[in-house]
């Protein structure tokens, strides 16, 4: 093991720096912008309600892209808090259709136990690619008078965003380094036929996250892995391309960057999970994908993204599924309250907010003796 200079991976943390100081779409006419997003709003409503009256979950969009309904509807259906949770949650019991308080309280909690807390909301894929969706979806400079990157469609989930911050808590928001970064010459930051990001969308996720850290005094004092990595291309099955077409699923190949202990120039061996570490990352199957090798590969992933940038192990609760109220229902199961824990890292799609069957219930995950 070696003990770098620097607490975090300078080329990681260089990477988010760049992509956040990329020049984001500056609009001459607000107005025009908004006219604009709520037009997008109006059409990603209309294909809802169509693909939900065929019964449909995967929409078809442009140059093989496939895009999941349910994200598509957590766009569509405005506020999701407060008095118009229960009218657009999909919780199976709408007393816990309201995401605020839950996350509120689980921060309070970490808080309360010395544990800072990082809520990391996957931004929808639509948001990055609109003009995959619709070509309608890309702007004119008629429409916003804009400049650089599509403007954001993400307008509720800012607005709660926002709120969550004046209570306290840290989000961290991918969406600028995103959409800074969404023509990257080494590939898209989704997958085309998955639900979930590719693997440089999962290595820009990781540095813009460890880019918020500030050099946590308690890293300093651990002792660092030496990591090693290798980008090769792979092929996968979108779990959107089994769901349109069953018999007969449409591959892609991405570029997967593999990280862990050096292997004599081939695939690097996977930094192992911790239960030790101080560092938990937490979440949906954004934190699985290219990390859990039946989620198409291993050693790729967000967990081993962090993992190589902080230069330790790094401890893992991640679920299939929703991460909303599971991931924290399990932590809870664990029996011991955090224990070592400085930081949690919690990664969640944001169609969480509006389509988790299972709600967001409150779950004391630190319990007093």
């Amino acid at each position: 093991m070696t003990q770098p200079r620097h607490p975090l991976n300078p080329a990681t943390v260089l990477l988010a720096t760049t992509a956040l100081m990329a020049t984001p779409a500056v609009a001459a006419d607000p107005d025009a912008t908004a006219e604009f997003v709520t037009r997008v709003h109006q059409a990603i409503r209309s294909k809802v309600d169509s693909a939900n009256q065929r019964e449909l979950k995967v929409l078809r969009g442009n140059d093989g892209w496939m895009f999941f309904v349910p994200e598509l509807r957590t766009l569509s259906v405005g506020p999701f808090w407060g008095r118009h949770a229960q009218r657009v949650s999909r919780a199976n019991n709408k007393r816990y259709a309201d995401p605020l308080e839950p996350i509120v309280d689980f921060h309070s909690q970490l808080k309360a136990a010395g544990i800072r807390l990082l809520v990391v909301p996957v931004p929808a894929k639509c948001c990055i690619y609109p003009e995959q969706l619709d070509r309608k979806f890309t702007p004119r400079s008629s429409d916003t008078k804009t400049t650089g990157p599509p403007p954001r469609l993400d307008i509720h989930q800012q607005t709660f965003h926002e709120m969550l911050k004046r209570r306290g808590v840290e989000v961290v928001d991918l969406l600028p380094s995103f959409l800074a970064q969404r023509n990257d010459r080494r590939g898209p930051l989704y997958c085309k036929t998955d639900t979930h990001w590719s693997g440089r969308g999962a290595a820009l996720a990781a540095a813009t996250i460890l880019a918020n850290l500030d050099d946590p005094a308690w890293l300093k004092k651990l002792p660092r892995l030496n990591s090693a990595s290798l980008t090769t291309p792979v092929s996968i099955t979108g779990d959107l391309a089994r769901m349109l077409n069953p018999d007969k699923p449409t591959p892609e190949t991405l570029p997967l960057t593999f990280l862990g202990k050096p292997n004599n120039r081939r695939r690097p061996v996977p930094t192992p999970i911790s239960r030790n570490s101080p560092v938990l990352v937490t979440g949906d199957s954004h934190t699985l994908v290219f990390h859990d090798p039946t989620l198409h590969a291993a050693g790729a992933g967000l967990p081993d993204h962090i993992a190589a940038g902080l230069g330790i192990p790094v401890d893992l609760v991640g679920v299939r599924g929703s991460g909303a109220t599971a991931t924290r229902i399990s932590l809870l199961r664990r029996r011991d309250n955090l224990k070592g824990k400085k930081l949690v890292i919690w990664c969640f799609s944001i169609r969480e907010y509006t389509e988790s069957f299972s709600g967001w219930r409150k779950v004391p995950v630190i319990r007093s003796r």
